[in-house]
Protein backbone atom coordinates (compact mmCIF):
# COMPACT_ATOMS: atom_id res chain seq x y z
CA UNK A 1 0.00 0.00 0.00
CA UNK A 2 2.99 2.41 1.06
CA UNK A 3 5.82 2.85 -1.55
CA UNK A 4 9.12 1.66 -0.17
CA UNK A 5 10.72 4.97 -1.44
CA UNK A 6 8.03 6.77 0.96
CA UNK A 7 8.61 4.79 3.85
CA UNK A 8 12.57 4.93 3.25
CA UNK A 9 12.07 8.95 3.03
CA UNK A 10 10.61 8.71 6.04
CA UNK A 11 12.49 6.69 8.10
CA UNK A 12 14.66 8.90 9.58
CA UNK A 13 11.91 10.93 11.42
CA UNK A 14 10.03 7.47 12.93
CA UNK A 15 11.00 6.05 15.99
CA UNK A 16 12.08 2.75 16.30
CA UNK A 17 12.20 0.00 19.26
CA UNK A 18 14.66 0.11 21.64
CA UNK A 19 14.60 -2.23 24.35
CA UNK A 20 14.38 -1.15 27.84
CA UNK A 21 17.39 -1.77 30.13
CA UNK A 22 15.57 -3.18 32.66
CA UNK A 23 13.37 -5.66 30.36
CA UNK A 24 9.95 -5.82 30.35
CA UNK A 25 7.40 -3.88 28.53
CA UNK A 26 5.84 -4.81 24.71
CA UNK A 27 7.17 -6.93 22.18
CA UNK A 28 8.66 -4.89 19.08
CA UNK A 29 6.01 -4.34 16.40
CA UNK A 30 6.55 -4.65 12.66
CA UNK A 31 7.53 -1.13 11.35
CA UNK A 32 6.17 -1.86 8.01
CA UNK A 33 2.98 -2.52 9.42
CA UNK A 34 2.62 0.17 11.67
CA UNK A 35 3.81 2.72 9.21
CA UNK A 36 1.32 1.48 6.55
CA UNK A 37 -1.82 1.65 9.04
CA UNK A 38 -0.35 5.10 10.17
CA UNK A 39 -0.24 6.60 6.14
CA UNK A 40 -3.84 4.76 5.81
CA UNK A 41 -5.41 6.48 8.73
CA UNK A 42 -3.78 10.08 8.02
CA UNK A 43 -5.12 9.64 4.10
CA UNK A 44 -8.05 8.68 4.10
CA UNK A 45 -9.38 10.52 7.17
CA UNK A 46 -10.36 6.76 9.30
CA UNK A 47 -10.80 7.15 12.76
CA UNK A 48 -7.79 5.08 14.76
CA UNK A 49 -10.18 2.87 16.69
CA UNK A 50 -11.56 2.40 13.17
CA UNK A 51 -8.46 0.88 11.67
CA UNK A 52 -8.86 -1.90 9.82
CA UNK A 53 -7.14 -5.09 11.65
CA UNK A 54 -5.65 -6.55 8.62
CA UNK A 55 -2.69 -4.36 9.02
CA UNK A 56 -1.50 -6.38 11.36
CA UNK A 57 -1.40 -3.22 13.88
CA UNK A 58 -3.49 -2.09 17.12
CA UNK A 59 -5.28 1.20 16.54
CA UNK A 60 -3.43 2.32 19.55
CA UNK A 61 0.38 1.27 18.17
CA UNK A 62 -0.45 3.29 15.09
CA UNK A 63 -1.74 6.18 16.80
CA UNK A 64 1.36 6.55 19.50
CA UNK A 65 4.00 6.29 16.57
CA UNK A 66 2.56 9.64 15.48
CA UNK A 67 3.00 11.42 18.79
CA UNK A 68 6.36 10.27 19.10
Amino acid sequence: MVPEELRELAAPVLPSFAARPQGGGTAPCDERAVFTAVAYALTSGCAWRHLPPTFGTSPATAHRQTAL
